[in-house]
């Protein structure tokens, strides 16, 4: 999953995006409101955490911005305008939840997966074969056995489960698992999934995690 993060309170920014990614959100963060609008929109994000005090243009620009380009992107407020007549602005100017600072960092995960759940077209527990992720309780199954995973292994097995039975790109893969800049890391992807198929895929009669020459990483429970 990713999300993109418009503050420009560096401080706060930077908490942010920290707790995220431990979270095993892909983070991007922009510090201004000049193209934040259509950034959000032409990127492939999951949901997007908007300050309202913002250099350029104001939240509430961004705000309408995204909504004239990605009306079914999710955004949060996360604000010091936390006055009830101020929520009410943003609520009717396309926000789909609204937060004040100071906030808890573990409310503003929950309501960002909130959000993501509200969408159509994410599902909350993925199935492959034996092999099953749970995205709200962040547990997986093999054959009903627990698989433990760090953050960013569960992130990658997400995303690859949700797009099952189809091959996708390392770049893909570095772009919505990790943050964009990544790329510098040649082998952080093989090395994930070397890890995921340690913990998946050793033992079983049928591996899941497949590797599609020339093109990239599939899951699969069909025959080789």
């Amino acid at each position: 999953m990713r999300v993109l993060v418009v503050e420009d309170d560096r401080r706060v920014a930077s908490f942010v995006q920290r707790g995220l990614e431990q979270e095993g959100f892909a983070v991007d963060v922009l510090y201004d409101g000049h193209d934040a609008g259509a950034h959000a929109a032409t990127v492939d994000y999951d949901c997007v955490v908007l300050d309202l005090m913002l250099p350029g243009r104001s939240g509430l620009q961004v705000l309408r911005d995204i909504r004239a380009r990605k009306s079914t992107l999710p955004v949060l407020v996360l604000t010091a305008k936390n006055a009830p007549e101020e929520r009410v602005v943003g609520l009717d100017g396309g926000a789909d939840d609204y937060m004040g600072k100071p906030f808890s960092l573990a409310e503003l995960t929950a309501r960002i997966r909130a959000l993501m759940r509200r969408g159509k077209t994410v599902e909350t527990r993925l199935k492959v074969g034996d092999l099953e992720l749970d995205v709200i309780r962040r547990k997986v199954t093999r054959a009903g056995k627990p698989v433990e995973l760090k953050p960013k292994e569960f992130a990658l097995l997400e995303y690859l489960m949700r797009n099952s039975d189809r091959p996708v790109t390392k770049s893909l893969i570095i772009e919505h698992v990790w943050d964009i800049h990544f790329d510098s890391i040649s082998n952080v992807v093989e090395v994930h999934i070397n890890s995921l198929r340690n913990k998946i895929d050793r033992g079983a009669d049928l591996a899941l995690i497949r590797t599609v020459r020339g093109v990239g990483y599939m899951v699969t429970d069909q025959p080789a």
